[in-house]
């Protein structure tokens, strides 16, 4: 495995958005994983596009490549959850991407959120006990249910990766790239919450 430990170009990462996502959050991570050779694929409520946005404007439309009802967390090995505060609110209501979330975690798979994306783990049960960063606006959700919020550029814990906007984004894809590293050597951790020394296959 040593010898493959650089080569990621056999990794998937889903990429879970609804309309209303902050396109630098989208595109930022995804470009660094494309020019690691991953394989990313977006996944959405419906076929077809899904609107992008800088802040408040409407910008880029982007292919859906599959769709919540169609996409199953066991033929990923990461997830990447971007921000925007009209698509982290919609996220965290769909219940597809809930369970998606919480496989992922459970299978002790890297998470990768920025910004509003935290929303989704709030509401899947997942932050408690877990250390991570976000929007600020999300640090009362975040510590409401037993998660650990602290205001830093990129925060790891375990196989979590989580940054606060988009000027954190460099730091935020160094972090996911080295976990991904980790996750392909077979040395990747679970996080602080998981007690019941879940981690990858071996």
């Amino acid at each position: 495995m040593d010898a493959n430990q650089n080569d990621l170009s056999k990794m998937r990462v889903a990429i879970l958005v609804t309309e209303g996502f902050e396109q630098v959050e989208l595109t930022g991570p995804k470009d660094a994983l494309d020019q690691q050779g991953v394989t990313t694929t977006i996944i959405s409520t419906q076929a077809g596009k899904v609107q992008g946005f800088n802040h408040h404007d409407k910008a880029d439309q982007f292919d859906v490549d599959m769709t919540f009802a169609q996409a199953k967390p066991e033929d990923f090995d990461a997830v990447l959850l971007p921000g925007g505060v009209i698509n982290g609110d919609q996220m965290r209501m769909i219940s597809e991407a809930q369970r998606f979330v919480q496989q992922m975690d459970e299978a002790g798979k890297p998470v990768f959120v920025i910004c509003h994306g935290g929303w989704v783990l709030v509401s899947a049960g997942l932050v408690d006990g877990r250390t991570m960063t976000s929007w600020p606006t999300l640090q009362d959700d975040i510590r409401n249910a037993g998660g650990n919020w602290v205001d830093k550029e990129v925060v790891v814990d375990g196989n979590w990766v989580s940054s606060r906007k988009p000027s954190d984004i460099p730091a935020f894809n160094q972090k996911m790239i080295d976990i991904l590293h980790q996750q392909s050597a077979g040395q990747l951790q679970p996080g602080s919450r998981d007690q019941r020394g879940i981690g990858l296959p071996g």
